[in-house]
């Protein structure tokens, strides 16, 4: 028997119950990985019954895709600089690198687990590209008549591009795969080490500290 067509609620107790089972779908996915992970199993975390669940969610692929896209609202919010770009470059760098660290670092196993439904499921490869394009379109905004930016010729978007990978390779070697580390690695440090890279590749060598 077909499961019904989930749709979206539309009462207070609607939205609790959805945000309840989004809560304990990340989880079951921080805990089991994209591909292991079971509606049935997110069912039981969230107290409901299978039939109750699908009544929010088609199926886990719908229910990951509103997982990732509610962290990645999140993401872009945090790594969103109350100091101007123009006004202190490197201070700028640094906030927004940092709150993006630290979500990354509260969420890293959902993280994990969304490179993981890279590999098996195109649609998330595609939300993931999505995400990245959407940080590299503000930080190319925020430079775009900068003067003191200098890249000896080489095209802005691509620079952006290498060093959102930098960051964000970074937050899944040191967070998503802690347990592989010699040893644990704070968020400040990260942030402060990825935001060297970012201010020597667009306004040569930053400050000592």
């Amino acid at each position: 028997m077909a499961a019904p067509m989930a749709t979206k609620p539309t009462t207070p107790k609607g939205r609790r119950t959805r945000q309840t089972i989004l809560d304990a779908a990340s989880k079951v996915f921080t805990r089991d990985g994209y591909v292991d992970a079971r509606m049935s199993d997110v069912a039981v975390q969230a107290g409901l019954s299978l039939g109750g669940l699908y009544r929010y969610f088609d199926n886990k692929e719908d229910l990951f895709g509103t997982v990732i896209r509610d962290l990645h609202e999140e993401l872009f919010r945090r790594s969103r600089s109350s100091t101007p770009i123009a006004e202190d470059p490197e201070a700028a760098l640094f906030e927004a690198n940092l709150g993006y660290l630290q979500h990354y670092h509260d969420n890293s196993g959902v993280l994990r687990a969304f490179i993981e439904a890279t590999t098996v499921e195109e649609r998330f490869t595609t939300i993931w590209w999505t995400m990245r394009e959407r940080h590299v379109a503000r930080f190319l905004h925020a430079i775009k008549n900068d003067e003191r930016v200098e890249l000896g010729g080489l095209d802005p978007a691509t620079v952006t591009r290498a060093m959102a990978s930098l960051v964000e390779q970074t937050a899944y070697t040191t967070f998503a795969h802690a347990a592989l580390n010699e040893a644990p690695v704070d968020v400040e440090t990260v942030a402060r080490i990825v935001t060297k890279a970012w201010y020597r590749s667009f306004y040569g060598n930053p400050s000592a500290g």
